[in-house]
């Protein structure tokens, strides 16, 4: 199977960098087995859309797939057109020659169900109604998405992914898989993760959640019928959430208490750059994401908890897993600390798996496990480095 990639070689050419995917077109994959959810609702059919890099080989064997978190989706690596300005949102990490090779591997990005990215979602067509399904479109949970992408797998003719991998929201699905489909997945990459929320993060996600619905457009979820968006309460969520994301060193060393005219203002106007940059990022998240979808990531980030299945246990709620772990943590990631990667090692050793584990030192705060940083991804080609070499055994076996 050929991945998404365009193949004109000019325009290829034209818009690729060294170690770039070069262009991609999104896929669509319908999938009309009916999927019931954790909720007790149940989705007759719906769309996920995806994106593939490199190819998958004759045996099928060396397809990754890359989960994301709760503001991603499915364009993880390369450019949509020439023109645009940024790529996928993982492009420093995928690519030929990059720590997930996409000369050895088939990867795959899949925009999650309840997305806003084109798979079926809050901005989806409700059938029973003919309208948006807006705040009627159900609760999921990580497993829901898990369940979704599994049917994906199978469509594309996928019996084993060589590694499931994912940051954040990322590595939650990522555990997800290891413990729902242990003989679908032969290594799991959780990065940047933890085995449930504290209630510090549930907090920040409820004033989040708080900030949109008390917006005067929200409108009980139903703003697209009003033709408005709550454009105050998303940006004032993401906001709040993006703080969350960086380090006070990564802000005080980016921002400090600079001043964007040079002086005090007495004002309540933007003063500092540290009020402009987040008032950007709110304001440009706005234009790309679903309030609905936000709320509906959230609450599924909130719910995440394996171990509440087995008795608060974790090493329990992982026993099922076969896969080989990489956990990998960043010091000064306080929202996911790696105090909270620490847990998941513990959990699998008790369990008796296989784990390695790379604390990594960086100033990035959450966001690091986006950003290039050398040791990290010596780390995570060292790993992918290891699987892809145990496939060419394989296959000479």
């Amino acid at each position: 199977m050929s991945a998404s990639t365009t193949d004109n070689a000019a325009v290829h050419g034209a818009s690729a960098q060294p170690g770039s995917v070069g262009l991609v077109e999104p896929q669509t994959a319908r999938i009309d087995t009916p999927l019931l959810l954790d909720c007790g609702r149940r989705i007759e059919s719906y769309d996920l859309v995806y994106e593939t890099y490199g190819e998958l080989n004759e045996r099928a064997d060396n397809a990754v797939l890359i989960c994301h978190a709760l503001s991603g989706d499915h364009h993880a690596a390369g450019r949509h057109r020439p023109e645009d300005r940024k790529p996928g949102w993982w492009d420093t990490a995928i690519g030929p020659g990059k720590p997930i090779d996409t000369d050895r591997f088939f990867v795959v990005c899949v925009n999650n169900l309840g997305g806003c990215k084109g798979s079926t979602g809050p901005l989806s067509e409700n059938p029973e109604t003919g309208r948006p399904y807006g705040p009627d479109f159900p609760i999921l949970t990580v497993r829901d998405w898990v369940n979704s992408q599994h049917a994906l797998m199978r469509r594309l003719g996928i019996s084993r992914w060589a590694a499931v991998t994912g940051g954040s929201l990322g590595g939650m699905q990522v555990m997800q898989w290891a413990i729902s489909y242990p003989e679908a997945i032969a290594h799991a990459v959780v990065i940047a993760a933890a085995p449930k929320l504290s209630a510090q993060n549930i907090a920040f996600n409820e004033v989040a959640r708080q900030a949109i619905i008390t917006d005067p457009d929200f409108h009980d979820g139903r703003y697209a019928e009003h033709g408005v968006i709550p454009r105050r309460g998303l940006m004032l969520a993401r906001m709040l959430g993006h703080i969350t994301y960086l380090s006070d060193d990564a802000m005080r060393a980016k921002f400090g208490r600079e001043l964007r005219s040079g002086k005090v203002q007495y004002g309540f106007d933007v003063e500092f750059q540290v009020e402009s940059y987040l008032r950007y990022q709110g304001t440009s998240f706005v234009d790309r994401f679903d309030a609905n979808t936000y709320l509906l990531m959230t609450k599924a980030l909130d719910y995440f908890d394996p171990a509440a299945e087995a008795d608060d246990d974790l090493a329990t709620a992982l026993a099922p897993a076969t896969a080989r772990f990489l956990v990998v943590s960043f010091t000064s990631d306080w929202r996911f600390s790696p105090a909270r990667s620490r847990e998941i090692v513990r959990a699998l050793l008790a369990s008796g798996k296989s784990v390695s584990y790379a604390e990594v030192e960086a100033h990035q705060g959450h966001d690091a496990f986006l950003m290039p940083i050398p040791y990290y991804h010596q780390v995570l080609r060292g790993y992918f480095d290891n699987i892809a070499r145990d496939l060419t055994e394989e296959g000479r076996a």
